[in-house]
């Protein structure tokens, strides 16, 4: 019997870590407006990586919406956020951690064309 509960624990177990291991790396916005375009740098760099909006059904992220990132590693990074009405902000240094979300706020917008 001892044997039979320690198999399901082990499956129990196995299960969750399996469920929270596919979340990946996520951004939620919570910008006030929807964001058409999502590129990231590593901080400091303006080596811009692909356009992160692409991962989404309908390619926008809409406010209070997440975002499933790809392609890049745990670290610090910049953001480029562009809005559908054309503008563009960039938001520095952003830490990013594996398995976890970040999120953009309006407060997080400093340098902002218009």
């Amino acid at each position: 019997m001892r044997w039979i509960l320690a198999a399901i624990v082990l499956v129990l177990v196995g299960t969750g870590a399996i469920l929270a291991q596919g979340k990946g790396i996520r951004l939620w916005n919570l910008s006030s407006a929807t964001i058409s375009g999502f590129q990231l740098s590593p901080a400091g760099k303006n080596e811009w990586g692909p356009n992160q909006t692409r991962n989404d059904k309908d390619k926008e992220v809409d406010h209070d919406e997440r975002l499933r990132i790809i392609g890049i590693v745990p670290g610090r990074y910049d953001a480029k956020v562009t809005y559908r009405d054309g503008r563009q902000c960039v938001v520095r240094n952003i830490e990013i951690k594996a398995e976890a979300v970040f999120s953009i706020a309006d407060k997080d917008l400093k340098d902002c064309n218009t």
